[in-house]
């Protein structure tokens, strides 16, 4: 990308990828986006899984009852969790981490898509939460916010509108 705002605008979810592997150079530059997160009071409170295997990415697309199955499709899927007790406010904090995560691989002309965990359900009213700690093991003390699918983009999406920005939504001084 040329600039900031270039890479905002362009940055879509992106669902659908194609079956083109995601290079090892790339994977480690999302990763380090993702450690170089901010957090409150410099935390670290975030953690980070990587799923590449075929199976497991298809197990993984059935933790929501809807919205989750680009996961089965995606080349690498990155789960966000982090640990409440080092941080009150690790939601925000594994958000930016999970938004650079994003950020990050459009800058590299990979696609992503935020797949929500946290409140979310299974078809069987399981928590999605729960039905990925057993699947991948994850302590009982760690909360999982989000999975971030990541691949080569199969799909064409127009950048942001600028002229459609909700510019009533921002409010100068008061309400």
């Amino acid at each position: 990308m040329k600039n900031l705002n270039d890479l905002l605008k362009n940055r879509r979810s992106i669902r659908k990828y194609t079956e083109e592997p995601i290079s090892p150079e790339n994977v480690k530059e999302i990763l380090e986006a993702a450690l170089m997160a901010p957090t409150s009071k410099r935390s670290l409170c975030w953690e980070f899984i990587v799923i590449e295997e075929t199976e497991q990415l298809e197990k993984l697309s059935h933790c929501k009852a809807q919205g989750a199955k680009p996961i089965a499709g995606a080349k690498l899927a990155i789960v966000v969790l982090a640990d409440p007790s080092k941080s009150d406010v690790w939601i925000e904090d594994a958000s930016i981490a999970a938004i650079l995560i994003q950020l990050q691989a459009e800058d590299l002309g990979l696609g992503s898509c935020w797949i929500q965990v946290r409140n979310r359900l299974t078809e069987n009213g399981q928590s999605a939460e729960d039905y990925i700690r057993e699947m991948l093991g994850i302590p009982y003390e760690m909360e999982v916010l989000s999975v971030i699918t990541l691949g080569h983009k199969n799909e064409e999406k127009r950048p942001f509108d600028t002229d459609k920005a909700q510019w009533e939504k921002v409010h100068i001084g008061c309400w």
